[in-house]
């Protein structure tokens, strides 16, 4: 399995739902605006990544991602 580590803003809440499976599991969807070390003439600064987490992960995004504005 692959690991990838990025550093970005959370464009909006984190959106939680629960599997309709037998162990109903926990579901969180995010966005995460992750800007580019560069700019290619004059385009697109922050690429923005959908993301989805399951099970504890998504409990933990749900308890400590917040896009709250400081």
């Amino acid at each position: 399995m692959n690991k990838i580590i990025l550093i970005g803003r959370l464009t909006c809440d984190v959106e939680m739902r629960y599997g309709t499976n037998n162990n109903n599991t926990a579901i969180a969807r995010y966005t995460l605006a992750v800007n580019r070390p560069y700019k290619q003439n004059g385009g697109q600064e922050a690429d923005f990544l959908p993301c989805i987490a399951f099970g504890k992960t998504a409990e933990f995004a749900e308890k400590y991602l917040a896009n709250s504005h400081v």
